[in-house]
Formats: C-alpha cells, structure tokens, sequence
C-alpha cells in the first residue's frame, strides 16, 4: 500500500490545459465513486480549483499510477500521453509533503494565500461524504489542516493582504491611478468576487456592480458596498458602464463573447476597458483580448504584479518549509507505525485470550477449595510460562540458526539490558 497525488497547477500546465481538467462540484458524488471504483484504489480525494486539479489516493498495487493517468485522460477527452506533460506525480513522502504545502499556501500562485486551506477542506468533507476518505488520507488531511495552523501562527507567511483579487484591483489602480471616478463590473459572487470588491471599496471605487447568477447573492454581496445588483442576463447591456470588469464563475462555458464587449465598446465611445478573467474555465473568450481599447488579463498573467507583492513573505516561506518538513517526518513516523498495527492486534488478542484461560483454571481451583496462596502461585507461573513459550522457542531457534540479528532485535524489543561483567 503507499500514497499517491497526480494532477496539475499553475507551474505546470498553462491556463487552456487546466480549464480542460476541472472536476465539477456537482458531479463529484460520481466522480469519487468512479475513482474508488478503480483496481487498487482503496482511499480517494479530489481537490479542483481554478489554479489546480490533483487526486490523491490510497491504493495497492503496481500499476496506480497509469491507471489514474488514463482515468484523468479519459474523463477529460486527452490522449495520456498528451496529458502526462502536464502532470505532476507525487509518491508517499513527496505526496505527504505536496498536501502540507498546498494548505499552507506554499504551492499558491500567491505565495501563502489563505483560500487553498478553505478549499482543501472542501475537498476533505466531499471525500468524507462520498466514501473516499479512510484512516489514511484523513489523518493525512487533518494532518494538512494542523500544519496549516501552526505555520500561519509562528511565521509571518500570511501577514500581507496579497491574493489573485488583490493583485486584479492592484492593477486597474496602476492602470487609471484613481479609483474614485470608477465603475467596476465584478461577475460572480463567490469567495474570490467578494475578496475583489473588499479591495475595490478599500481603494475608494466609485461605484460597484455584481452580476450573479442568483440576483439574491448578487444582492447580498453589493449591499455590503453600496453597490448594485444584476442578473447575468444583463450583463451585456450594462458591460459599457464598467471600466473595470473582474470575473470568476464556476460556468462550464464563457459568458461574455467578443461581440458582446465590441458593442459595448462603441457605447463607451472607444473608452478602454480593463478586464481581469479569474475563473478556470474562462469567463471570456481570449478572442476579446485582440480588441482594441481592452486590457484582458488572465490569472496566468498576474503573475509579474503578485510577484511585486511577494517580497515580504519569502522570509517567511523559509522558515514555513522547515516546519513543514518537521511534520513530513512525524506523519511518515505515524504512517511507518501502521505497519506494526496488525502485529500489535494479534499479539495481544493471543496474550489475552491466554490470560483468559489461564485464569479460568484459577477460578475453578478456587471453587475446588484450594488454597488462595497456592492459586496465586499457579495463576502467575503458568501464565509467565504460557507468555513466554512462543518467543522463547523462537529466540532458541534464532540461536540454533546463527541469527544474531534476531537475537539483537529481541534485546531491542523486550527493552533488556545484559549483565555487565
């Protein structure tokens, strides 16, 4: 048995690779049951977001790795040769290690961003609910979550308000210098819309419009800012107000095409456009960024701003891998300790069912009318002997074959000291 992590990131896959290979929410109950449905596979999880999609599994046998490279490649229409370029794969203490730093947020795009942790334990409850998780994978997750908690405690690796939507707003504020006169546009209403509009309003935005596929969500979140709500049906005719437009949905499909924003364009009398498309799949199709007058950015290319903001946690980060390779080393020590579990069992199911019948010979000597001293007497040697038999005879063997090794073993074992002479 040994643990396995196969997928992809932002460091090896470019975004039209990973927008292939997502793992829809909705049909995670039937994705987890085909996974645990393959040979070998004894525990499973998924995590899937915008800048990764990994399984990780628990499983036997000699072939898990191809096996989940072609059941990746077939649930996503790749040839597995074309994909294995893009895969990353992680066996037992590497993949151990990769699940530590991804809570931690050492394996972000943003270096020690706090949202993977959020989504790994999202990834942790479905596998939890759908049967995937066993002893294994969720002590290695609750491992993960614990990690998380003392790096984010003892190092620093969170203490700047760095994130995707920090970087997004960022950047329109270098691109128009002054917010105040502006409209933004943010399409979605999830964790990252709503860190967007956090940092809009902290730099004094003009106005704030949220366009959602729920108008109550949408409404929920603009209420915060003072803002607007829409349904994404009108998303078109009020995409010539915004000159920022901020978008991270979960759509399967882009939502807003090249015709759409031309029109909206000549509405705006050529003013330009800065637009920042989160999600994985994209919300925009690429083809809009060959307009003139629009500035399209995807997550990819956000890279050089988050890197202006990155300086300050690197310190830390150092400090963060030294104590994530401190508790590489105790799950690997709890993992090893499992192999021993079933020794363990079976060692004292046999020594307790020896002192129950050992003691069982006790009682009915008692009820006989033998004297209580004498019992004690019979009760101790032959339950000494009893314990002892098996592993002295063995110890004897070990002696008869030369085994040194063994005899060695048994001092270390049975915690014996020599007699020193």
């Amino acid at each position: 048995m040994s643990l396995l992590t196969i997928g992809i990131n932002h460091k090896t896959a470019p975004v039209e690779i990973r927008e292939r290979i997502v793992f829809a929410s909705e049909h995670l109950p039937d994705t987890l049951a085909a996974l645990m449905a393959l040979p070998g596979v004894e525990e499973a999880s998924v995590l899937s977001t915008c800048n990764r999609t990994e399984v990780t599994c628990w499983h036997s046998g000699d072939n898990a790795e191809q096996t989940l490279i072609d059941w990746i490649a077939q649930r996503h229409d790749f040839h597995p040769d074309h994909l294995a370029e893009y895969l990353f794969v992680h066996r037992n203490e590497d993949a151990v290690r990769h699940m530590l730093r991804v809570a931690c947020g050492l394996d972000s795009l943003v270096l020690g961003e706090p949202q993977i942790l959020g989504q790994l334990k999202t990834a942790w409850q479905a596998a939890k609910t759908h049967k995937g998780l066993g002893r294994h994978l969720d002590r290695l997750y609750q491992h993960s979550f614990t990690t998380a908690k003392q790096i984010r405690t003892e190092t620093a690796i969170g203490s700047s308000a760095v994130s995707v939507a920090f970087a997004a707003v960022g950047l329109a504020k270098k691109i128009y210098g002054d917010l105040k006169k502006r409209t933004a546009l943010l399409i979605g209403a999830g964790e990252t819309i709503e860190l967007a509009a956090r940092h809009l309003d902290s730099q004094g935005i003009g106005k704030l419009i949220v366009a959602n596929r729920t108008v109550e969500r949408a409404a929920s979140l603009a209420s915060e800012f003072g803002g607007e709500a829409i349904a994404l049906p009108d998303l078109t005719e009020r995409l010539a107000d915004a000159d920022v437009v901020i978008s991270s949905t979960a759509s399967p499909l882009p939502i807003l095409g090249k015709g759409a924003v031309e029109r909206a364009l000549k509405k705006r009398k050529r003013r330009p456009i800065f637009m920042v498309d989160i999600a994985v799949p994209r919300d925009i199709e690429p083809e809009v960024g060959e307009l003139a007058d629009i500035y399209l950015y995807t997550v990819d290319d956000l890279h050089d701003v988050i890197e202006e903001n990155m300086k300050s946690r690197r310190q830390a980060a150092e400090k963060a891998e030294e104590l994530v390779d401190a508790q590489v080393d105790a799950f690997m020590g709890w993992l090893k300790s499992q192999d021993a579990v079933e020794t363990i069992r079976r060692f004292r199911s046999d020594a307790k069912a020896t002192g129950e019948a050992v003691a069982s010979q006790a009682r009915r000597l008692l009820q006989q009318g033998r004297d209580a001293e004498e019992v004690i007497d019979f009760l101790t040697h032959t339950l000494t002997n009893k314990l002892l038999h098996a592993p002295t005879a063995a110890l004897n063997q070990a002696a008869r074959e030369g085994r040194a090794d063994l005899l060695e073993a048994a001092l270390e074992l049975f915690r014996l000291k020599q007699d020193e002479r």
